[in-house]
């Protein structure tokens, strides 16, 4: 399958070219027991060959438990558990180090609500095969590719992309996307010392370090839907945070 084209967003060349074999999808949850089987079930239908590992913060609507009956558990599905909200940055740096412990050439962060479409996992993981250290899924590559979200959070995410971008020297249309696959060699090049947020902003925290440590990122356009069911996690704390968090980068910046 050949990657779609998308913006390059490349802070230097890319080390290594070739399939990727072996790779973990990262969902990370928190109170997602109306959706997280009908997720796990379009990824096993859509990307067969994929491991995949749930982190659930101790969901008192008992998503654990729910991850547990899917088929394949133990086997192509794990759980990670937490004993309690630590927020996506923790969930997915445990994410991460679980995975280096094992021998999985990649790894695939996604939304545990559909928003993020499995289908669009082998394009990402495709760029990689290409040469680029991170593959990241854009909503704003050659227009805005968003369905059934209100006006208002449109205007966050465009703003919230903007204030990054302007901040942090980033050259991404998406800068804030969730959705990405990362190369082995990224996680075992960066300094997780340096990931402070706990919420969205660490996915800009990401970009930044991965673009300041020489690894190359590509965007991939993707189509980014509403989740169907359940509420959006995202809270004034989380924005924020996520505002505060990208100040930081841009000192930083000026001041290595």
């Amino acid at each position: 399958m050949k990657a779609m084209e998308g913006v390059g967003s490349s802070c230097s060349s890319g080390k290594e070219i070739g399939p990727i074999q072996t790779f973990l999808i990262i969902v990370p949850t928190y109170n997602e027991a109306g959706m997280i089987l009908k997720t796990l079930q379009e990824i096993q239908a859509k990307v067969p060959m994929a491991d995949i590992l749930v982190v659930d913060d101790n969901s008192p609507d008992e998503t654990a438990a729910r991850v547990k009956q899917v088929p394949g558990f133990a086997k192509k599905v794990h759980l990670l558990e937490r004993p309690g909200k630590a927020g996506l940055g923790s969930a997915y740096k445990e994410g991460f180090q679980w995975a280096l412990r094992r021998s999985y050439d990649a790894v695939v962060e996604m939304d545990a609500d559909l928003s993020h479409n499995p289908a669009d996992v082998p394009i990402l993981l495709q760029a990689l095969s290409e040469g680029a250290d991170i593959a990241v899924g854009s909503r704003y590559v050659n227009g805005v590719r968003v369905l059934n979200w209100p006006q208002s959070r449109l205007w966050l995410s465009s703003f919230g992309g903007w204030y990054a971008r302007l901040l942090t020297g980033l050259s991404m249309s998406d800068p804030t996307s969730g959705f990405k696959a990362i190369r082995r060699r990224v996680l075992e090049g960066l300094n997780w010392d340096l990931f402070t947020a706990q919420g969205y902003g660490f996915q800009v925290e990401l970009h930044f370090f991965a673009c300041q440590g020489g690894f190359k990122l590509q965007e991939v356009p993707i189509v980014f839907t509403e989740r169907r069911e359940g509420n959006s996690k995202m809270s004034t704390h989380i924005a924020l945070e996520a505002a505060k968090r990208v100040f930081q980068l841009a000192v930083r910046r000026i001041f290595p």
